[in-house]
């Protein structure tokens, strides 16, 4: 996949969906009954990188302060979401050691994992950072965890929404009608290709998780370092 092209293509349609007012509110964010929850296997940006958006992510509240914004804490890229969230799904209903050792399996073939953060694009419900994997190690390392997953028994869903091939994070949601979506797009123009920064990954992580990543609802199952 050519990143740049799928960046440009869905941040070209997403703004114009968002200046027509065709844009989508998530309706899930405040609700405390939401149960769905899954497993992900993730990478968490650098310490710089998160400043970085952290700054991109004050002019956005600005703009519109009733939108979520993703703390630090919650801000991530997603490598596999090994089991996608869904309703009522607890972590009685799986041994986290066989998924612990499939990983540590597949690890064989990553050396390191260096992403850029380049510029933002967006969907018709949220902003993205756009990141940048340096080479092909994480398209490999992904490979991997798909053929052994696929050749065990156990419960996932890889793949089953769609083929993950990006390295991006997702920072704000738009939970309330928008006040001002032109002067956003203006924002967003800004930032659309400023540098937050590369960074070296050096640990996964594997959570069991809600939809939002949120760290309060997050239970930390594994380490793997690289």
């Amino acid at each position: 996949m050519d990143l740049t092209e799928h960046y440009h293509q869905l941040y070209k349609k997403s703004t114009e969906a968002i200046s027509k007012g065709n844009y989508k509110l998530d309706s899930q964010i405040n609700n405390t009954a939401d149960s769905r929850f899954g497993i992900t296997l993730l990478i968490r940006p650098s310490e710089k990188v998160k400043s970085n958006i952290q700054l991109f992510l004050n002019e956005l509240k600005a703009i519109e302060p009733e939108q979520y914004y993703y703390p630090d804490s919650d801000i991530h890229i997603t490598i596999m979401s090994i089991i996608s969230c869904y309703e009522g799904f607890t972590l009685d209903e799986i041994n986290i050691q066989e998924y612990i050792d499939i990983i540590q399996q597949s690890l064989v073939v990553l050396d390191k994992i260096k992403i850029e953060f380049k510029g933002i694009t967006a969907s018709p419900s949220a902003v993205m950072v756009q990141g940048f994997p340096t080479d092909e190690s994480l398209n490999d390392f992904r490979e991997k965890l798909r053929e052994n997953f696929k050749k065990s028994t156990l419960q996932q869903s890889i793949d089953n929404r769609y083929s993950i091939a990006t390295a991006h994070s997702t920072v704000s949601r738009f939970q309330e009608k928008l006040q001002n979506p032109e002067k956003l797009i203006e924002v967003m123009e800004e930032f659309r290709d400023y540098n937050f920064g590369e960074f070296t990954v050096e640990n996964l992580e594997l959570v069991y998780n809600d939809w939002y990543q949120r760290e309060e609802n997050t239970i930390h199952l594994a380490e793997f370092m690289i």
